[in-house]
Parts: structure tokens; C-alpha cells; sequence
């Protein structure tokens, strides 16, 4: 506006803000609000009344009521100066200012302060509808954050509870639910809230969907099994041996005079290599086995069907050697095969050890193992335990040391080995499993030596050309014995049963990307399921709060020390006491379980 138009002590608008003018000349001086005053040009300032202004701290914050003049200008333009005379028979400062509060609203008319132009009757009732919902919700949001802030929920706010639970699922960073109520966005934090809240049971496992894991099993169609001529070996006795809860059984053994054999479930003949079969399997890279569920990496049809044991006749692929005097695996034959396999579990077998013919194949697992210790093979003794879900409740089992689940192990490792020799002579290509030698090589005999050695230990690794695999002690391997289970069996059976049929297998590149990709889903699934057996872990402390038990000391440092829980291989960080050594043994009581955090904290007795 023109200074011709302002005077002195008169009512302006500076940046939407009320101000008096105090002095006329090059610049207009100006006081706001709170008695600043300011030098400013003359268009920066919008004349509202000639005043006289003494004092801006009375003005009103109160906007005017301008729905009669609005109805008595029947759709006419008016002036702002017009307009206030409308409305006040006698406007003072504080009136214009209240209009302005009206004007600047944007209800009742639009345009400029010269030219101001009357909304319709139905553009106002929009706004005031659109504003009252606006009004509406925001009363909601607020009554909302107050409820989750005491932590209490309504029904009607799951849905938009779904945005914190996507944080503490990992499948997005920011919640503005939570910044509103003062918490970091981390899953550690949505997921005490989501418990606090009772959206969540206390015992809601989270990690498998952090890692972006899918608990279904795939359900894609299986083809039918094809007729082909296999080696019949249903009259040689074939024992799948197991764990007790186990339901997919894809080995068994056999012994045929001085010959042992390995038969394995057969699915390459039903899952051909780049079928919708095999890359649902390499995507996912393995089963993931919870204590709370199996999410399988092929349908589970594919294990009723070719499950060992689980029909009256099932088609495998068998591999058949004999040890040498130096216990090697030697006359190697690889075939597809009928057997009939009887489904025992390990308990069972170690009862049987001394009867044929687990007694012969025990021996010849024993020469094998021995020859592997001599080679450099370790076997840590570290605890283990199974941890299974059952109606909702945790169950915790001490993993026996069991003379047949070491025969198996040793039986499956002498099958791999063989496999890798066949493949290798016949220039197959195949994913070998090796694992290069620790920093430092140590002969552990007590439990925190094992503990301290398991950090040298290097991960086992995929790789196309054959090496030592240190932690087993031999000098080529190949995963053959578990195709239902792990993906890189699978492309070896699909590789076996390319050559045994006369096709051409893959080659070199095409196995190493195969391997590859899977070895990326099946780590993935190894982290998911060590993060939620440590929950279970946790879930079962909590759920037995009196809980005390022995500890043995396993690792020192300046200030804390680590506790093996052996009963439930599990690891306690704890504040070091100077009084203690490696191997002690201590008696412990479970003090506080924080679940979000995978925390537990313990206090010695």
C-alpha cells in the first residue's frame, strides 16, 4: 500500500501480524507485537484503519461475525474499508483487525482486500463440513494418542496400530504414532509397545518377518511321478532314523555285506532344474524350522510322496561304497532306486546298536570318524537343545549325546563324500562345501575352551571346485542326503540325475549362480532361526519365573563375563566377579526378561 494512505499510530498488516505505524519517511517505522519495532518498505504493509492505536496487546484473537453482511451484499465485490463498515457501526482497530481474522480465514469471501467477492452458500457449507470432519478427526487422533500414551486400546484402533507394527516387523523405518508419543521408531520399541497395548501376545515372535521371511509353504502344483526303470533294493532293510517330531524323513541307511548304502529321498525327479519348482526352492535356500512352525522350500505334497518310509515302497536316489582299509569311501555306485524304508528315531537306534546291522554299520562309522579326527576334524561339545512350541507354550529338551545320531552324521558325511569323488572323476559340476581352517588350531577338552574355540571356526561356504572342509576333516564334500530340506542337495541330485540319465548337467557358472542365490535365502533363514530359539528362549524364562539352575563360566572380560545356561544352551551375559574363573560352575535365578531387546538378566545364588 502507498504510504499516502498509512498515518501514524494507524493499524497495519506486516506479515499477517498486526502492527501500529510509529514514523513515516524513506522507510516505515513500525512496533509488533510485544513492543519490537522495525524499519520496513510502505508495499510491505496493508493499511487496515487509520487508528489511533495505542496498544497492540489488547487486540483481539477473536475473528468477526460476518454472515449478516455477507447475506446483505447478495453475491456484490466490496472493499475491505466497506466491508468494515458493514459489519461495525462505529469499527475501531480492534474491529478491523477482527475482520481481517474473518478475511484471512478464507470462509465467507474471497479476493483481495480491494476487491473482496462473497462465497457461494454452497462453497461455505462444503468448507464448514470439510472443517468440521478435519475438527472431528483431530479430536480422534488426539483421544488416540492420549489412550496409547496410558497404554489402553480400543478395537477401532488396530488399524491404525498396523503402522507401528509394521516397525517392529521391520517393514518400515518411521512411525508417526510413535514420534507423537515421544519413542523412537526402532522395532525393539514397537514391539514393547505392541505387547503393552495387548495388540501383540507376550510371546509374538517378530523375526522371521524382520528378515523378510514368508512362514507358508510354497503351494505350487507337483507333477506326477513318472515310470522309469530303477534298481530294485526293497529287499535290503533301510532305516530312516530321526529325530522323534521330525516329518520329513529324506535319508535312510542300508548294509549289504561289506557295502553300505545311503539312500535319499528322490526330488530331482520331480523338481527339474528351472522348473517353478526348483526356483521357489532356490529363493527360498532351505526349510526354516521355528519351534512354532516348518515353513517348507517345497510343498509339502513333494515330502508325502517321496518322504522316506512314509509309503509302503519310496523312489530314491542310493548311493552305495565300500570303506577302504584307509576308510574311504570306494566303489562308488549312484542310482535311482524302489526301497522300502522303516522310519525309527534315534532313541530307538541307540537301543539297537549292538544288533545287525547297526552294529556293522556302527563300525564302519567309527572307522570313518576316526579317520576324520586324524585328518584335523573338531567336534565341539557344546550344548544343544530342541525348542518346540506346543499350544502356545515353549518346550525346552536337552539334546541327548547320542551314540546313533553320531553313526548317522558320520553315515550322511560318508555319502557326501562319495558323491563328491563320483562327481569329481566324471567331471560333474557341483556346489562343494568347504570351510578353510581356523586362525588357530587348538585341542579343546573343557567347555569354555569349546566356546572360545567356536569364534576361530570359519563359515562353511559354497564354491564349484573342490577343497577341505576343515571342520570336518575332509579334503572334498558335498551336501547329498537332504534335497527336501536344503537347496544345494537338490542341484546335486539334479546334476546326479542329469548324468544318470544321459542328459547334459549345468555347468560350472550356472551351478555356481544357482548356489549362490540360494545361499542367500538359506542364511537368511540360519539367522532367522538362531533369533527365534533365543525368543522361545526367553518366552520360557518368563513363563517360569522361579526358575533357578547351573551355570558354568565360559568367557571373561575387563567387565562382564558369559555364562553357559548348559540345560538351555544359553548364554548369559552377566557382570564379571572377580572371584570366579573359566569352567566355574555357578548357581543362578532368572531376575528380568526384556523380550523386545532379547535380553535376560540373572543374579547368582
Amino acid at each position: 500500500m502507498s504510504a499516502q494512505k498509512l498515518q501514524i499510530n494507524g493499524l497495519v498488516l506486516y506479515k499477517s501480524h498486526p502492527a501500529r505505524v510509529l514514523g513515516l519517511a524513506d522507510k516505515v517505522e513500525i512496533e509488533l507485537e510485544g513492543g519490537k519495532t522495525k524499519r520496513v518498505r510502505d508495499k510491505d504493509v496493508i493499511a487496515l484503519h487509520p487508528g489511533p492505536v495505542r496498544d497492540l496487546a489488547g487486540f483481539s484473537s477473536s475473528p468477526a461475525d460476518v454472515a449478516e453482511a455477507w447475506e446483505l451484499l447478495e453475491g456484490e465485490e466490496t472493499a475491505f474499508a466497506d466491508l468494515l463498515n458493514l459489519v461495525f457501526a462505529d469499527p475501531s482497530p480492534q474491529d478491523a483487525w477482527s475482520l481481517w481474522l474473518t478475511l484471512a480465514d478464507g470462509l465467507w469471501f474471497e479476493g483481495g482486500l480491494d476487491s473482496l467477492k462473497p462465497r457461494s452458500a454452497e462453497q461455505i457449507d462444503t468448507d464448514r463440513n470439510a472443517r468440521a470432519e478435519k475438527a472431528r478427526k483431530e479430536q480422534a487422533w488426539a483421544e488416540f494418542l492420549e489412550r496409547i500414551q496410558q497404554r489402553r486400546m480400543l478395537e477401532e484402533d488396530r488399524s491404525l496400530l498396523s503402522e507401528v507394527e509394521r516397525v517392529a516387523l521391520g517393514q518400515m523405518g518411521q512411525s508417526r504414532i510413535m514420534e507423537a508419543i515421544g519413542l523412537t521408531s526402532s522395532p525393539e520399541n514397537a514391539h514393547r509397545l505392541l505387547v503393552e497395548l495387548c495388540y501383540w501376545p507376550e510371546q509374538q515372535n517378530p523375526h522371521p518377518s524382520r528378515q523378510g521371511l514368508v512362514l507358508d509353504s510354497p503351494e505350487l502344483a507337483v507333477p506326477t511321478l513318472a515310470e522309469e526303470a530303477r534298481e530294485d533294493l526293497s529287499h535290503l532293510s533301510a532305516w530312516a532314523i530321526d529325530d522323534e517330531f521330525s516329518n520329513d524323513p529324506d535319508d535312510a541307511i542300508s548294509f549289504d555285506g561289506d557295502r553300505l548304502w545311503v539312500h535319499v529321498a528322490d526330488v530331482a525327479a520331480l523338481v527339474a532344474a528351472d522348473s517353478a519348482l526348483d526356483q521357489e526352492a532356490r529363493s527360498r535356500g532351505a526349510n526354516l524350522y521355528l519351534p512354532e512352525t516348518i515353513s517348507h522350500m517345497l510343498p509339502l505334497r513333494l515330502t508325502e510322496m517321496l518322504g522316506l518310509g512314509l509309503q509302503e515302497q519310496s523312489p530314491a536316489l542310493s548311493i552305495g561304497f565300500r570303506l577302504s582299509a584307509s576308510a574311504e569311501p570306494v566303489d562308488i555306485q549312484i542310482c535311482a532306486s524302489r526301497i522300502r524304508a522303516s522310519r525309527i528315531s534315534y532313541a530307538e537306534a541307540n537301543r539297537r546298536l549292538e544288533q545287525e546291522p547297526f552294529a556293522s554299520i556302527r563300525s564302519l562309522t567309527e572307522r570313518y570318524r576316526n579317520r576324520r579326527q586324524q585328518a584335523g576334524a573338531v567336534g565341539l561339545d557344546l550344548p544343544e537343545v530342541s525348542v518346540r512350541v506346543i499350544d502356545g507354550k515353549p518346550q525346552i529338551k536337552s539334546q541327548e549325546k547320542l551314540d546313533s545320531r553320531e553313526m548317522v552324521t558320520d553315515a550322511m558325511l560318508m555319502a557326501g563324500e562319495a558323491v563328491a569323488n563320483y562327481c569329481l572323476e566324471r567331471q560333474i559340476a557341483v556346489p562343494f562345501a568347504v570351510q578353510a581352517p581356523p586362525d588357530e588350531l587348538r585341542s579343546p577338552s573343557s567347555l569354555a575352551q569349546m566356546f572360545a574355540y567356536r569364534r576361530f571356526f570359519k563359515p562353511t561356504r559354497s564354491a564349484v571346485e573342490p577343497g577341505l572342509h576343515s571342520g570336518l576333516g575332509l579334503e572334498r564334500y558335498v551336501r547329498a542326503t537332504s534335497p527336501l530340506r536344503r537347496y544345494p542337495d537338490l542341484l546335486v541330485h539334479q546334476q546326479l540325475r542329469a548324468h544318470l540319465s544321459g542328459r547334459e548337467p549345468l555347468s560350472l557358472d550356472e551351478i555356481s549362480l544357482r548356489a549362490s542365490q540360494s545361499d542367500e535365502g538359506a542364511f537368511l533363514r540360519r539367522r532367522t532361526e538362531r533369533l527365534s530359539n533365543q525368543h522361545w528362549k526367553l518366552v520360557w524364562l518368563q513363563q517360569n519365573p522361579d526358575w533357578k539352575g547351573r551355570g558354568v563360566v565360559v568367557e571373561q572380560g575387563e567387565r562382564h563375563m558369559v555364562i553357559m545356561i548348559p540345560e538351555l544352551a544359553f548364554e548369559a551375559r552377566m557382570r564379571l566377579k572377580a572371584e570366579l574363573n573359566l569352567d566355574d560352575q555357578v548357581q543362578m535365578k532368572v531376575r528380568e526378561i526384556n523380550l523386545p531387546e532379547q535380553l535376560a538378566y540373572f543374579r547368582l545364588l
